[in-house]
């Protein structure tokens, strides 16, 4: 079976390195144009290239894949058995949908059709599912709406973030693909419809989304901090300087007098986005319902760090307000 790849990211390495430990004859990979990174502005390549460099996989480049002839015509001469997507960051058109004998199929990175689009592994922490998976779909043109092929779950840990979900649902992923495939040449896959009306959609991460709001539950942030490591991040402000939070504990006020009976007239009194308490080793945070304790932290321009060595280089006090 002669196979194209598509990917682009660190999510899609494992699958591309799974095909060829297979066996399979990865006969392109295309990935997306080398971008410029740092002061030099040197042009970085993307983990799938420097990937199927390594395999001595033929790579392509294009701009623009959709009303691109010239790709198009390339592609017709590798005459690939299947397309495989993973992360790829361009819509594929149908021209190319339809070139292969096997189509094109996609590793999503949800339990279709719950969470199409574009960042559905941050939003599952965020949301606070229990589980996750992968499934293995039949590309279409819409978003995300192709017939499932096979899926595979994976149970959430209680502090999973977004990093560590995404390197496990890679694994997955990559695993998936290659029984997938075998299943493809032997006939035995049984294509199955996504029910519509259970469908939900995530939209693109950007930076703006890690700034917390501390009106809101303390639950619903710590999520939020846990989702979004480590890119693009959760941060708010101290004393006009962006202090972002890496990792926190949900505390009830009750549980926190409990734990720390010698702070407890500060946790009754905490308001949203206060420092409710300054610890020897650690902090607390008002929210709209319980607290947040502060594990771990990383001021402006310096490095991450525990919230007991940021305690030892800042004067941090009760009642001080966080955000802008």
């Amino acid at each position: 079976m002669k196979i194209v790849f598509m990917g682009t990211p660190d999510f899609a390495v494992p699958p591309l390195k799974a095909l060829v430990e297979a066996g399979y004859d990865v006969a392109a990979g295309v990935t997306q144009p080398d971008k410029p990174k740092g002061r030099g502005k040197s042009l970085l390549p993307t983990p799938v290239k420097e990937e199927a460099l390594l395999h001595e996989i033929p790579v392509y480049q294009p701009q623009r894949v959709r009303n691109n002839r010239e790709f198009l015509d390339t592609l017709r001469e590798i005459a690939p058995d299947v397309i495989v997507v993973a992360a790829f960051g361009q819509i594929i058109p149908r021209d190319v949908l339809e070139l292969p004998k096997y189509g094109c199929i996609n590793i999503h990175a949800s339990l279709l059709p719950k969470y199409r689009g574009a960042a559905p592994i941050q939003q599952a922490v965020i949301d606070g599912e229990k589980e996750s998976g992968v499934t293995i779909m039949q590309m279409g043109e819409g978003l995300d709406t192709g017939d499932i092929l096979l899926t595979e779950k994976v149970k959430l840990d209680p502090k999973e973030t977004g990093g560590s979900l995404f390197d496990r649902l890679s694994d997955v992923g990559a695993q998936l693909l290659v029984k997938t495939l075998e299943e493809a040449k032997a006939g035995t896959l049984k294509p199955q419809k996504q029910n519509e009306e259970e469908a939900s959609y995530v939209k693109m991460i950007k930076k703006s989304f890690g700034e917390l709001d501390f009106s809101k539950e303390a639950d619903a942030l710590e999520r939020l901090i846990r989702g979004l490591n480590p890119w693009p991040s959760a941060f708010t402000h101290l004393n006009g300087k962006m202090l972002k939070i890496w990792d926190a504990d949900v505390y009830t006020k009750e549980q926190a007098e409990a734990d720390f009976p010698e702070y407890s007239t500060d946790f009754k009194g905490a308001e949203p986005g206060q420092i409710a308490a300054v610890l020897p080793h650690t902090f607390f945070i008002g929210c709209g319902k319980d607290l947040l304790k502060v594990n771990e932290v990383q001021a402006e321009g310096k490095k991450r760090m525990t919230s007991d060595a940021f305690l030892r280089g800042s004067r941090l006090e009760k009642g001080m307000e966080l955000g802008k």
